[in-house]
């Protein structure tokens, strides 16, 4: 287990590396998975009007699977302490859904005698229905401006439009930030 502590545009003082260190180390010993690397950024959004600007993100590798958890406070500390409550819970899920199908499926193999798995059919059910897909639907990707899809993501009160840069001829993703303003993903030119 390897934890690295940076910041983003600030210096991070040793007191603030070890309670990083010591929150997320300890968030992480909680679910004792192997291998585990984590990557504290901390850093303070520079924009006045936003009343939580200190920021902790926490990037976990393992196994294939990146766990991922930004939060933001008041203070850094504060920031520090609900990621980790986060991680936690992302740790948790984590386990129960990768990790624990995986041993039950080895084990269902292993067992030679049928076992009343009542209970354990209807578990497995019920967190399959969470991973399911509810609803398909088809669109046709308008070769559009990004001003354009702007004005579509608007009139729609969607949270995301994907459409056609009628530039390119790429796909591209616009959505709405949780923080206000749009993001939006391009697709990669191969080079």
């Amino acid at each position: 287990m390897s934890i690295t502590v940076a910041g983003r545009k600030m210096p991070v003082t040793d007191a603030l590396r070890q309670y990083a260190e010591e929150k997320i180390g300890n968030s992480m010993k909680v679910m004792d998975i192997d291998p585990l690397v984590a990557e504290v950024v901390l850093y303070v959004e520079k924009n006045p009007a936003n009343p939580r600007p200190a920021c902790c993100e926490v990037t976990l590798r393992t196994k294939g699977h990146i766990i991922r958890v930004e939060e933001c406070e008041e203070d850094m500390y504060a920031a520090i302490d609900v990621a980790a409550a986060k991680v936690v819970r992302q740790l948790r899920k984590y386990k129960t859904k990768v990790i624990d199908r995986k041993l039950r499926a080895v084990d269902e193999t292993i067992r030679t005698e049928p076992v009343p798995t009542k209970d354990l059919d209807q578990l497995m059910e019920e967190l399959a229905a969470d991973e399911e897909v509810v609803r398909v639907k088809e669109i046709e990707f308008e070769p559009l401006t990004e001003e354009e899809a702007l004005v579509k993501i608007d009139l729609l009160g969607h949270d995301f439009f994907a459409y056609t840069d009628r530039d390119t001829n790429m796909v591209n993703v616009l959505y709405r930030r949780d923080d206000g303003g749009y993001g939006l993903l391009k697709q990669r030119e191969e080079a």
